[in-house]
C-alpha cells in the first residue's frame, strides 16, 4: 500500500510542511531527474499532499498531472494546497496504486518521491503503473539506499537499541538493492532501468527539540520504542536526543543520506 507512510516511515498524521522540509536538499535532484515537459501527463504515485505533483503540474503548462495516495488527510490537504496555487491542470485522488483502476495508456511519465517503497507487491504495483503509461512512457522513482548508508537511519537505531544493531529492515529501504528492484520493474514490463547515486543530506529541525519532535513521529522510532520498557525507552531518547545534538549545525540538524533515482522506460 502506498501512501499512508512516507520517506522515513513518517505516519501520515505529521506536518506535511515538515516533510518537504526534510528532503528540501533532496527534492530538486528528483525535479531534474524527473524532466516534465510541457506536454507531459504525469502521474504522481504516493504523492502525499502533493508537493511533487504541483511542481509536475507547473512544468507540464499544456499537459496535467494526477497524485494518487491512500491518506484521506494528504489528499485533502493536496487539493487545497493546488486551490490555493490556482493550479488548473492538477487533480489528486485518493488510490492505491497498486490496484486503482488507471486508464490504460494515459500518462506520459510516472513518478514517485519515496512513495513506493511500501507496497504489499511491487512487481503488482509497477505492472499496474506499466500499463498506465503510454508506450514508451517513462518511470522516475526516488528510494532510499540501504539503511546503513543513511546516516538517520543509523543514528535511529543504534540509540534506541543501547548501541546494538537490531534485527529487522524497515519497510522504506524495500527497493534499496539495486538488483532486486531491477527485477520486480523488469518483471512488471519496464527496460532501460539505471540507477543514479544521490548523496544529499535531510533536514530535521532548525533546533535538537524540533528534531527529535519530528524523529519520534517516524513509524520506524515507535516501532523500535515500543519495544523497550519504559525506563529503556527513555533511556533510548536520551541516546536519541544526543545524536541529534552531535548533527546540529549553525542551519539546523541535518543528517547524510543516500538514495537512488530509479529510472526506466515502459517496454
Amino acid at each position: 500500500m502506498v501512501g499512508a507512510r512516507h520517506a522515513s516511515g513518517r505516519p501520515e498524521s505529521a506536518d506535511p510542511s515538515g516533510y518537504d522540509s526534510e528532503l528540501k536538499r533532496l527534492d530538486p535532484v528528483f525535479r531534474r531527474a524527473c524532466a516534465v515537459q510541457a506536454s507531459d501527463r504525469v502521474l504522481d504515485v504516493g504523492c502525499g499532499t502533493g508537493q511533487t505533483t504541483r511542481a509536475a503540474a507547473r512544468s507540464a503548462q499544456e499537459g496535467s498531472a494526477l497524485g494518487v495516495d491512500i491518506s484521506t488527510a494528504a489528499i485533502e490537504r493536496a487539493r487545497g494546497l493546488a486551490v490555493a496555487e490556482g493550479l488548473s491542470n492538477v487533480a489528486f485522488e485518493r488510490a492505491d496504486a497498486q490496484v486503482h483502476p488507471f486508464r490504460q495508456e494515459s500518462f506520459d511519465l510516472a513518478i514517485s518521491r519515496f512513495g513506493s517503497m511500501f507496497f504489499d507487491d511491487a512487481t503488482a504495483a509497477f505492472t499496474n503503473v506499466r500499463r498506465a503509461l503510454r508506450p514508451s512512457g517513462r518511470l522516475v522513482l526516488m528510494v532510499w539506499q540501504a539503511g546503513e548508508r543513511n546516516e538517520w537511519d543509523v543514528a535511529i537505531r543504534r540509540s534506541l537499541s543501547g548501541g546494538s544493531e537490531p534485527g529487522g529492515t524497515s519497510e522504506a529501504f524495500s527497493l534499496a538493492d539495486p538488483s532486486r528492484t531491477s527485477r520486480f520493474l523488469a518483471a512488471a514490463g519496464f527496460v532501460d532501468i539505471a540507477f543514479a547515486d544521490v548523496d544529499e543530506p535531510v533536514f530535521y529541525g532548525r533546533d535538537v527539540p524540533a528534531a527529535l519532535a519530528w524523529v519520534r513521529g517516524f513509524t520506524c522510532t515507535s516501532e523500535l520504542l515500543h519495544r523497550l520498557d519504559p525506563d529503556e525507552a527513555e533511556r533510548g531518547l536520551i541516546r536519541l536526543r544526543e545524536a541529534l545534538s552531535e548533527h546540529l549545525r549553525d542551519d539546523g540538524v541535518w543528517f547524510g543520506a543516500r538514495s537512488w533515482i530509479v529510472s526506466a522506460r515502459r517496454g
